[in-house]
């Protein structure tokens, strides 16, 4: 009879499955490999004896076997408990931190975090959202920006921090999506290469992830930081003098829009690869 299967089992410092002529024999060959008392082991029965005909031993007793060691169990619960409190602190801090900066702009907003292994999610929720915001989100950006280095002052693992306030980054992602769109679509009618504004490397990304869905159309990261942009480029651009194309004027050249923010004019910021594979929030190297 089967009374558990080894799916359900729970890991333990010490498991295994054992056999026997009999459950007590299986019982007695894992407290002999454990080198431990058979009552400080926990055991599950997978089945009992199967006898054929005559009597005749079918098939062995089978046992799952788990040990914990009480000096291990009980440093991975001080290590569990240690962790959780230096997150909590990581999270009051930042969430005062914000706080502090939102009074003295004179906001009344509500700071929503949501940790988890290896990131911050942080929703300032508030009225004066555009003052949050800032142009074309370079307050959202520098606040980010600012966020992340208090978070990671402390010891451990890099924390990746996304700030975002009533909804921007999303609208932002779908404005970048419809203008990567547009202009990948006049590359392929035009044959001519676009430089965007200059824009940051979660931006950047979300533009070469929607061009690399046109067919036909290329896109590449030029520049240092801050000033780095996106070119965006037909795959086989039109000759002069061409069926269709056009005649190449000394002063045509890849056409910019130049919309540069503040914050991205005083900020040095980092430079992460342009990989569109490397997720959309990039860690900022110090």
């Amino acid at each position: 009879m089967i009374y558990d299967d080894e799916e359900k089992l729970i890991p333990m410092d010490l498991s295994g499955t054992f056999t026997g002529k009999s459950i007590d024999e299986a019982k007695e060959k894992a407290a002999e490999e454990f080198g431990v008392r058979i009552d400080q082991i926990t055991f599950r029965v997978l089945n009992d004896v199967k006898k054929g005909l005559f009597g005749k031993i079918k098939e062995e007793a089978k046992v799952w076997a788990g040990y914990n060691h009480p000096v291990i169990a009980e440093v991975t619960v001080i290590d569990g408990i240690k962790a959780e409190r230096e997150l909590n602190d990581q999270v009051e801090c930042c969430r005062n931190y914000l706080k502090n900066i939102m009074e003295k702009m004179g906001i009344d907003a509500e700071i929503n975090i949501a940790p988890s292994d290896n990131a911050f999610f942080i929703d300032i929720d508030s009225k004066g959202s555009g003052a949050v915001i800032g142009r074309r989100g370079e307050t959202l950006d520098a606040l980010q920006y600012l966020t992340s280095l208090v978070v990671n002052k402390f010891e451990g693992d890099y924390k990746r921090v996304t700030l975002n306030s009533c909804g921007y980054r999303e609208k932002r992602e779908e404005t970048l999506i419809q203008l990567a769109n547009k202009i990948g679509n006049k590359a392929l009618k035009t044959g001519r290469s676009t430089t965007l504004e200059p824009m940051n490397p979660y931006e950047r990304r979300i533009i070469h992830s929607a061009v690399a869905k046109i067919e036909g159309v290329n896109s590449k990261s030029v520049g240092e930081e801050p000033y780095r942009k996106v070119v965006i480029s037909p795959d086989h651009p039109k000759k002069n003098g061409g069926k269709g194309g056009y005649r190449k004027k000394k002063s045509d050249g890849p056409r910019s829009l130049d919309l540069k923010t503040s914050f991205e004019k005083d900020y040095k910021k980092p430079k992460p690869e342009d990989n569109i594979n490397a997720g959309l929030y990039g860690k900022i190297e110090l």
